[in-house]
């Protein structure tokens, strides 16, 4: 028997749902900063401004600290994307899930609950404006509390949303997630769903070379050969 088990959201949830999206999205900065440091034209800046210093004014304390102040302000800006999303979500859908998500009969909120614990969350609404000629599910939300990984949560919690879909109808369920997202990155294409597009969220994360990835899973009433796994 699994350790957990899967039910929909109460409002009793709300504040242990608020808290693991919040450390779920803040777990990523590290992530962030690791890839925004590989760029290329990171590491010219990187090596770059503190050896002009070192030539043209001869002080190698300058030159360390000018290199310190490029991790702090690399930093900083790396957060700006994760911060700028989560304060997005709790002005909107996140506000009141009870009215974003439980009030119609084609969206919903799940809660994976373990020891009276709630470890893990997925949400789905429908897509607002979908190509013509398709009925779209975007899934949102998807967290496990990092000591519950492992344990098949987050496949459950996805087949949960893949299995409502295909109960409602849709054709098609969507979503979007970022590069660094390794796990969840992974665990969609193992499910099955296929990259379909991707985009920068603002400014920052295009100047950071941090797309967002659009992934899709065929359902197979729309004719294709998706199989819930």
């Amino acid at each position: 028997m699994a350790p957990y088990h899967i039910r929909k959201y109460q409002e009793s949830d709300r504040t242990p749902v608020l808290d693991l999206f919040y450390k779920g999205m803040m777990e990523h900065i590290p992530a962030t900063f690791y890839h925004t440091l590989k760029l290329p034209q990171t590491l010219v800046f990187l090596i770059g401004v503190p050896l002009c210093i070192l030539l043209t004014c001869g002080s190698w304390l300058l030159a360390l600290v000018s290199s310190f102040a490029f991790f702090v302000f690399l930093l900083l800006l790396v957060r700006c994307p994760w911060k700028l999303y989560v304060a997005i979500c709790l002005r909107t859908d996140m506000a009141d899930i009870t009215k974003s998500y439980l009030s119609a009969c084609d969206s919903c909120f799940w809660v994976a609950e373990s020891q009276g614990q709630v470890v893990g969350t997925v949400c789905a609404r429908p897509v607002k404006n979908p190509p013509l000629g398709k009925k779209q599910l975007q899934l949102f939300h998807l967290s496990v509390a990092m000591e519950h990984r492992g344990e098949g949560i987050g496949k459950a919690l996805v087949r949960t949303v893949l299995q409502f879909a295909r109960d409602q109808g849709y054709g098609e369920v969507v979503l979007e997630t970022s590069i660094v997202q390794y796990s969840a990155l992974a665990l969609y294409l193992h499910i099955g769903f296929q990259k379909t597009d991707q985009y920068f969220f603002s400014f920052i994360t295009r100047l950071m070379a941090f797309p967002t990835v659009r992934l899709t899973y065929y359902l197979p009433t729309a004719g294709h050969s998706g199989v819930l796994l």
